[in-house]
């Protein structure tokens, strides 16, 4: 997007002092993205012709949603009260629980964070967990109470809960109204009198922080990074300490909604590196950056691979489209580096991809974007998660698809990840919440109330369990009051069984799934009545069976279309008609024997569904 920008900007920098880096923290839909609008357009770096709302949200699910998916960074001129011009990096970040790690490697970049709270919502619980990140990483903490102009808002009661759930002194607290632009110089103006500057040295051999990355069609990866030592130019050869992968650099810069290349970055610096990089894989988020021939003596902390949890499998709806699918998904992967995939194929459903996944959003997030972007029309199979399988002959498997399932002859033990659920919410549900996660297998609960009406409740839950419909359950019985934050634990030996769904005595391996044996006749039970919904009826009886290994535990039955043999014979020897209901007997058995059930796409659709 052009934009009109000063020669000055280019001094910026130089004068450590007068830069602040920071990020803004918040619970999903507390208006982070509108206060990021609001602190654009305060800095005039956005002609008002030009401007748009959630402009650092690039993706048409995140507009339509209201969430951040994909961070952001953007360097804001700020000519302050004092009369300097200061140097604001906004290091935008994601709200989910999904991209955790990516919300800590932002983070560290920063020195001080805004942590924002909405004035009818109050505390939640990824507001804790955000807030416990940046305490982790010894950042400034502002707190700012958004949405002051609502009917509802109650900024007394915010500011008790400031004091009482989180230790913040709540006369620091900036009252704002993103959407109506209210107090929106005070957050500038307590940016540069608050946070600190940062600190380094220029002249140190090099050491920058990989926080995020995109790709660019024409220039390759962009390396979204924050100097913490050293200085960094065009025509360097950089290594990443993770890899060891050695590039030149072509250009730095910083972010002012486009790119604006700079001489060299500096310490205390946040910007962008060009290098002709290929691929966003090689740019491992948490990764730290240095000079090839003059590195620096250890890489930052905290660095982690990016790992999956949630496992699915995408297949196209027509089999002619696996080719588009898989240009779609080569070129989805140089965007989302998160994204793991392989090459899978099904009896059912013909060739696809097994993919791994950050989280459930995550999932949704990649399958909107496949069907948008590159107009496909998708199946997904149901969400699993990895199981750890001990095996007689000592061997140790990991596992997430259930076609790859052992002969349980050879299962010694069977585990499966647990998390630590985190549950803010109105007293009043208590014991919805409670039976709920008590029906999930949930253990080791407790609670603390944190005002006088609302609680903190914590429980150690398997993630199998919380993939599959959990978030909108509690959404549903808390009537939205509730809020849900969770992080993984340790694996856990579990009851582990295959089941099975058999159409017409074959087994469909697109529907089979990985289920703790308590809940498997349940969920066998409802796959069954779903499939006798959707399957269309046939000359002949079809049978829906679930099925642990050769042990039936649920079935549903969809009878045939039938005609009425009998209507010609009036009157007369009843043998006569049993004789032709015999002759049509035989003739249905016949047809069982040699018919094909073609089951259609939406009751592979419809099995992932868990009530009306």
């Amino acid at each position: 997007m052009p934009v009109s920008v000063s020669a000055e900007v280019f001094d910026w920098g130089k004068k450590v002092k007068h830069i602040r880096n920071f990020s803004i923290i918040a619970h999903i839909d507390h208006g982070k993205s509108t206060l990021s609008d609001r602190l654009i357009q305060a800095t005039g770096i956005v002609p008002d012709r030009e401007f748009m709302d959630q402009i650092l949200d690039t993706m048409d699910i995140e507009r339509e949603r209201g969430i951040t998916i994909k961070s952001n960074t953007i360097c804001l001129p700020y000519k302050a009260k004092d009369g300097k011009t200061y140097s604001l990096n906004l290091i935008d970040t994601p709200g989910h629980v999904d991209f955790t790690y990516e919300v800590s490697r932002a983070l560290a970049s920063c020195e001080g964070a805004f942590l924002l709270i909405d004035a009818s919502q109050g505390v939640e619980a990824q507001t804790l967990a955000n807030l416990y990140l940046a305490l982790e990483h010894n950042l400034e903490i502002i707190p700012v109470i958004n949405k002051i102009d609502l009917p509802s808002a109650d900024v007394e009661w915010v500011k008790t809960q400031l004091k009482e759930d989180l230790g913040l002194d709540p006369q620091t607290a900036i009252c704002t109204s993103a959407k109506e632009g209210i107090g929106i110089q005070e957050v500038l103006e307590s940016a540069v009198k608050l946070l600190p500057a940062p600190k380094g040295d220029p002249e140190a051999p090099l050491q920058a922080l990989i926080f995020d990355s995109h790709y660019d069609a024409y220039r390759g990866t962009v390396v979204h990074t924050r100097i913490f030592q050293g200085r960094l130019q065009a025509g360097d050869t950089i290594m990443f300490m993770s890899n060891k992968a050695v590039y030149k650099v072509e250009e730095v810069g910083v972010f002012q909604i486009r790119r604006v290349p700079r001489n060299e970055l500096t310490a205390g610096e946040v910007g962008y590196v060009i290098a002709g990089i290929k691929t966003v894989s090689d740019t491992r988020c948490g990764d730290t950056v240095t000079i090839k021939n003059k590195s620096c003596a250890a890489p930052l902390p905290g660095f982690k691979e990016a790992k999956p949890v949630v496992f699915s499998s995408i297949y196209p709806v027509a089999a002619d489209d696996y080719q588009e699918l898989t240009e779609a998904i080569e070129k989805l992967k140089l965007n989302d580096a998160a994204l793991i995939y392989e090459k899978d194929s099904s009896a059912a459903l013909g060739f696809g991809f097994r993919c791994g996944f950050l989280g459930l959003l995550h999932l949704e997030v990649v399958q909107e974007r496949l069907e948008r972007e590159y107009d496909l029309s998708l199946i997904i199979t149901a969400p699993s998660v990895r199981y750890e399988l001990l095996l007689f002959d000592g061997a140790t498997v990991m596992i997430d698809n259930p076609a790859l399932y052992p002969d349980p002859t050879l299962i010694k033990a069977a585990k499966e990840p647990f998390i630590r659920a985190t549950i803010i919410t109105p007293d009043r549900y208590m014991g919805a919440i409670m039976k709920l996660c008590m029906d999930r297998r949930g253990v080791n609960s407790n609670y603390q109330y944190l005002t006088s009406n609302r609680l903190e409740m914590k429980f150690e839950l398997p993630l199998a369990e919380v993939v599959y419909d959990f978030y909108d359950k509690l959404k549903s019985i808390t009537q939205g009051y509730g809020s849900f934050d969770y992080e993984i634990l340790e694996y856990r030996e579990t009851d582990l069984v295959k089941v099975d769904i058999l159409i017409n005595g074959e087994k469909v391996d697109a529907l089979s799934q990985l289920i703790h044996r308590d809940r498997a006749t349940e969920r066998a039970r409802l796959a069954c009545e779903r499939l006798k919904e959707e399957i269309p009826r046939q000359m002949f009886k079809i049978a829906i069976q679930g099925a642990i290994g050769a042990k039936i535990i649920s079935r549903e039955t969809i009878s045939p279309f039938r005609k009425d043999v009998t209507a010609k014979c009036y009157g007369g020897d009843i043998s006569r008609k049993r004789k032709l209901l015999e002759k049509q007997k035989k003739g249905k058995k016949r047809m069982k024997m040699v018919g094909q059930v073609m089951i259609p796409q939406a009751a592979f659709l419809s099995v992932l569904k868990t009530e009306d």
